[in-house]
C-alpha cells in the first residue's frame, strides 16, 4: 500500500511541478537557439513533465540562460521513423529501446559513439513489463502461462511501433526459455499469446486508455511505470500483478547530431540528457515509477520496487542488435506470429 501511496504523493508532486512548467515555458523567448525538442516514447509524458521544470531552473541559474523544452511522445519504434524521415525534428530523443535509437545512428544521425556518451551506456533508468488486471484479478494471472485462459482478452501495443509491444513480446518469449523451454515452445507460446489479443494499439499510452478508460480486456502488458499511473488513477478498480520473471527493460536517450549541429543547441541538448542522471532527476524518476540507474536513490526517495527476475537481452539473444533482428525484423519471429494471427 505504502508504494501506491508514494505514487499518489508523487503524482500531486508532479501536478505541481507540471503547473510550473507550463508558467515558466509560457513566458520563455521563442528563439531556435533557446528551444530544444525531446522526442520520447509513448508513456513519458508525465515524466518529462516533472523532469523539465527541474532542468530549466537548474539551468538558467548555472547559465543565465532560459530554455523551452518542447515534448513529442508517441510508439517508441515510430518515433524513430519519423524522426529518421524529417516529420519529426528533434535534438534529443529519450526512446524506449536502444535500436530505436541505433537506427537513427544506421542514417548517419547520431554518432557511432552514442552510448558511450553519458553515464551508464546512456541508460538512466530500467524498467519491465508487468500485467494489470480488474479488481480482484478476476481470473487468476499470476504468470505468464496464466494468459492463455480461455476467453482471456489481452490487450498490448503492437511491437512492430511500440518498445512496449516489443518488450511485452520479450518477457513472454524470455519467460519460456529462461524456465526450461525450447525455442519451439516459446513460438508456440507467443502464436497462442497472440490468439487473445483482438487489436495492437500503436503505443503504450493507447493500449493504457483502452484498457483502463475504456475498459476493453482482462489484462494490459504494460510498462511497470504506466502500470503503477493506471492503478493510482483507477479509483480501486485496477490492481498490477508482478509475474515472477519479465524483462529487463533498457531505456536509451541521445542527442541528435545532425540536428544540434545545425541549430547549435549542443550545449542544451547534452546538458538536458546529463542532467537525467543527476540526484534530483533520479529521485523524480523512482517517485515516477521508474528503476533509477543510481544505487540507492529509490530508497532515498522512499519507494520500493519489488524484487522480481528480470531477465536481459542478452539471455535471449547476444545483444539487443541481434534481438531486433531476430524477433522484429521483416520476416522475423514476431512479424511471422502477427501475420498468422492477421493483427
Amino acid at each position: 500500500m505504502k508504494r501506491w501511496q508514494t505514487w499518489l504523493n508523487a503524482g500531486a508532486v508532479a501536478a505541481v511541478l507540471i503547473g510550473l512548467s507550463s508558467i515558466v515555458l509560457k513566458n520563455l523567448p521563442h528563439d531556435i537557439k533557446s528551444q530544444i525538442v525531446n522526442v520520447s516514447y509513448d508513456p513519458t509524458r508525465e515524466l518529462y513533465q516533472a523532469i523539465n521544470p527541474l532542468f530549466v531552473t537548474s539551468y538558467a541559474k548555472e547559465t543565465g540562460r532560459q530554455l523551452t523544452i518542447v515534448q513529442s511522445h508517441g510508439g517508441s519504434s515510430r518515433q524513430a521513423r519519423k524522426v529518421i524521415s524529417g516529420e519529426q525534428p528533434a535534438d534529443v530523443v529519450t526512446l524506449g529501446l536502444a535500436t530505436d535509437i541505433d537506427a537513427l545512428r544506421k542514417r548517419g544521425l547520431v554518432a557511432d559513439n552514442w552510448a558511450e556518451r553519458l553515464p551508464n551506456r546512456s541508460v538512466p533508468y530500467t524498467s519491465t513489463v508487468v500485467f494489470v488486471v480488474r479488481k480482484g484479478n478476476p481470473h487468476a494471472i499470476r504468470d505468464w502461462p496464466d494468459l492463455l485462459a480461455p476467453d482471456l482478452e489481452i490487450v498490448t501495443p503492437d511491437p512492430r511501433t511500440s518498445g512496449n509491444g516489443k518488450l511485452a513480446a520479450l518477457a513472454a518469449w524470455a519467460a519460456i526459455v529462461t524456465r526450461g523451454g525450447s525455442e519451439d515452445d516459446a513460438v508456440t507460446y507467443l502464436r497462442a499469446l497472440y490468439h487473445h489479443v483482438a487489436s495492437l494499439d500503436e503505443g503504450a499510452r493507447g493500449a493504457a486508455i483502452r484498457f483502463a478508460v475504456q475498459e476493453v480486456g482482462d489484462v494490459h502488458l504494460s510498462w511497470e511505470n504506466e502500470a503503477l499511473r493506471e492503478v493510482a488513477e483507477s479509483n480501486g478498480k485496477l490492481e498490477i500483478v508482478y509475474p515472477p520473471v519479465s524483462i529487463l527493460a533498457e531505456p536509451c536517450v541521445a542527442w541528435v547530431d545532425s540536428t544540434v549541429q545545425k541549430n547549435g543547441t549542443l550545449p542544451d541538448a547534452k546538458a538536458y540528457l546529463e542532467f537525467l542522471f543527476s540526484d534530483p532527476a533520479q529521485q523524480t524518476i523512482a517517485h515516477l515509477g521508474y528503476r533509477p540507474y543510481k544505487p540507492g536513490i529509490a530508497d532515498k526517495a522512499g519507494v520500493k520496487f519489488p524484487q522480481i527476475t528480470l531477465v536481459p537481452v542478452t539471455a535471449i539473444a547476444r545483444d539487443w542488435r541481434e534481438a531486433n533482428e531476430k524477433f522484429f525484423a521483416e520476416n522475423g519471429i514476431i512479424d511471422a506470429v502477427i501475420a498468422l494471427r492477421g493483427l
